[in-house]
């Protein structure tokens, strides 16, 4: 679907010059997830971070719109015709949704712990995650529900600092999503299915050894599913590796716009 003449531009950063590279957040987060990367990924590449709707500086309008679609709309307007696809959890879903629909405009994918459709949910850390989110909102108490998101997705090696900012952006990310709550009709993402054996583009997934079940097996069933991909396990993440160790992720991703999917030294 196309959503283009009513959709807000993405608010985003874009820095550097030369091979543009698109950081999509996740949704524990927004845009300022990445920032810690920057330098270094600038340095070599033009890199181009939006929000997704409903997060950081971007807003939420009424009905039914395609996030790829709010992605491949940024990059027309920057005259981006190809790029590489960073995706962070649900960042890697929309990457996933991008690659599938339109292979001509992604030059090579990085999955980050990524969302997966094709893979049911029946993990119970995710599950009980959800419901007592749910819960928490319901009564009011986002200071709650953005504590048991940091909990839950902010890894080991994430410091103070890394995790006072998720809480930040989980914070921003619920106010503006419970503000389009009274919005008619309500803000609904469209249900993109992909078919991951289709995908044919180089492709590395990471893989974080502290991050919950579900996610771990996605990452695993993405990489046989997709061609030319690589797994890459890292033993010390979680659920958000940029987060947590931002120099290493930097040079992780540069190795892969560089060489190609490459394993970390361990």
């Amino acid at each position: 679907m196309s959503t283009h003449a009513a959709a807000p531009l993405l608010a985003h950063d874009d820095v550097g010059s030369g091979a543009a590279v698109v950081l999509l957040h996740a949704g524990v987060a927004d845009r300022g997830m990445w920032a810690p990367l920057l330098p270094a990924l600038s340095a070599r590449r033009r890199v181009v971070a939006p929000d997704l709707r409903g997060f950081g500086d971007t807003p939420l309008v009424a009905g039914e719109y395609s996030e790829a679609d709010d992605v491949l709309r940024l990059l027309d307007v920057l005259g981006i015709g190809q790029a590489t696809l960073v995706g962070a959890s649900l960042g890697g879903r929309v990457a996933l949704e991008i690659a599938s629909r339109h292979p001509d405009r992604v030059r090579s994918l990085a999955l980050v712990c990524p969302a997966y459709r094709g893979l049911q949910v029946t993990d119970q850390v995710v599950i009980e995650f959800g419901e007592r989110e749910d819960e928490l909102l319901a009564a009011g108490d986002v200071d709650g529900a953005v504590a048991l998101n940091v909990d839950t997705w902010v890894g080991p090696e994430a410091d103070a600092e890394a995790r006072a900012d998720i809480a930040r952006m989980q914070r921003r990310a619920f106010e503006v999503q419970l503000a389009a709550e009274a919005l008619e009709p309500p803000p609904q993402p469209a249900r993109v299915e992909v078919d991951a054996t289709a995908i044919w583009i180089p492709t590395v997934v990471f893989s974080g050894a502290h991050d919950a079940p579900h996610f771990r097996e996605a990452a695993a069933l993405l990489a046989s599913r997709i061609e030319s991909s690589l797994l890459v396990e890292l033993p010390w993440a979680g659920h958000l590796p940029s987060v947590e160790r931002p120099q290493e992720m930097a040079d992780l991703l540069l190795q892969h716009l560089e060489h190609g999917p490459v394993r970390p030294v361990v």
